[in-house]
């Protein structure tokens, strides 16, 4: 199956593995982080990419696995963190050979990691992988899953942003506020739409001509405008990043005019101290791992027989998640990503430590 090769090395990592996978005949090229089983089985998405260089793969699967940890733990769910990247670009080089060969990586683990669809894969990728591996999640309800995730994780972002608003403006919602949306994808579009039944105005950009041609024809009254930059500087009351990560950066977030951010994408903070410098601001920041919690909701609820209803109440909680840290936030003078941080790393520890409890 080509090469196989494992790392643990918590102390410069903090993870309990990192695994690097290869199969030269599909062109395979893949690394999984398992940052955290305290709680259970690591979960998290698969994302396909054409990265620059391989330290430009294990950094961000790193960063994405650990993310998921406190992801995972914050949405209540007794599931560990855990990412995948796959290496090339995923218009050129995916075939069912890669997929398959994926899976039975993902197979080898023995049930540590639970993978799921990401930037760059989708429901019908995971009914591939599937084929190889018993450990996936996010597959079609034809074959008994939850299908896009995106769903609910657009729905537990607007919840987190209807927290955000009751704390600033002191009503959970959006009606009469200006939004702005950064990326009009999976969980973009799905968001716009609960703005505007909200009765947001919102403002939009996205990259993709056919995602900016899929809301002129679905949402006509939406704003758009030329890029990020632009949306950024927008007259807007929030401000959501709902593409790739590294949105709130230096250049960023002195030029933004929002009072609140909170979006879908992974990973906003572009390094250490960004969240200091947006509460020196006085704009609210949702830590992005609480609110876009929603999707792993519903691919994790596929693990005990999937049931929409079910996993919709779960993400539906974020609001009152998102509420708790805020509150936290200020009783203890934090920005709201330390207190949500503070928040998971007490459930890991607290949930994790009866590990020690052995069972017969």
């Amino acid at each position: 199956m080509g090469v196989f090769a494992s790392t643990d090395d918590p102390v410069s990592t903090g993870h309990e593995q990192v695994v690097f996978c290869q199969d030269k005949q599909s062109g395979l090229k893949a690394i999984i982080g398992i940052y955290s089983t305290a709680l259970g089985p690591a979960l998290g998405g698969t994302r396909f990419y054409p990265y620059a260089s391989e330290d430009d793969a294990l950094a961000d699967v790193l960063d994405l696995s650990r993310g998921m940890a406190y992801k995972n733990a914050l949405a209540g769910l007794d599931l560990g963190g855990g990412k995948a990247v796959i290496w090339g670009d995923p218009e050129q080089i995916k075939s069912e050979a890669l997929l398959r060969a994926y899976g039975r990586f993902v197979e080898s683990l023995g049930g540590r990691y639970y993978t799921a669809c990401d930037v760059g894969t989708y429901v019908a990728d995971m009914d591939v992988v599937a084929r190889e591996t018993r450990y996936v999640t996010g597959r079609s309800v034809e074959h008994g899953g939850a299908g896009d995730s995106s769903i609910l994780t657009a729905w537990g972002v607007f919840q987190g942003m209807r927290a955000a608003a009751e704390h600033v403006w002191g009503t959970p919602s959006l009606r009469g506020r200006r939004v702005g949306v950064a990326g009009l994808g999976k969980v973009g579009k799905y968001l716009t739409g609960h703005l505007l039944e909200d009765g947001a105005e919102v403002v939009a950009t996205d990259v993709n001509p056919k995602a900016l041609a899929w809301v002129r024809s679905n949402h006509p009254q939406v704003t758009l405008v030329d890029d990020s930059s632009a949306l950024v500087a927008a007259d807007i009351d929030v401000y959501a990043p709902c593409a790739l990560g590294g949105a709130l950066n230096d250049d960023t977030v002195p030029a933004l005019r929002a009072k609140v951010v909170t979006g879908a994408a992974n990973n906003q903070l572009a390094h250490p101290g960004i969240e200091k410098l947006l509460a020196d601001r006085g704009i609210l920041y949702t830590p992005d791992y609480v609110v876009n919690a929603g999707g792993v909701i519903q691919v994790a609820d596929e693990i005990e027989g999937f049931n929409f209803d079910r996993a919709k109440l779960r993400a539906t909680r974020i609001y009152d998640t998102t509420r708790e840290i805020l509150h936290l936030a200020d009783a203890e003078g934090v920005p709201p990503a330390v207190a949500a941080d503070r928040l998971a790393e007490r459930r890991m520890a607290d949930v994790g430590r009866l590990r020690a409890i052995h069972l017969r």
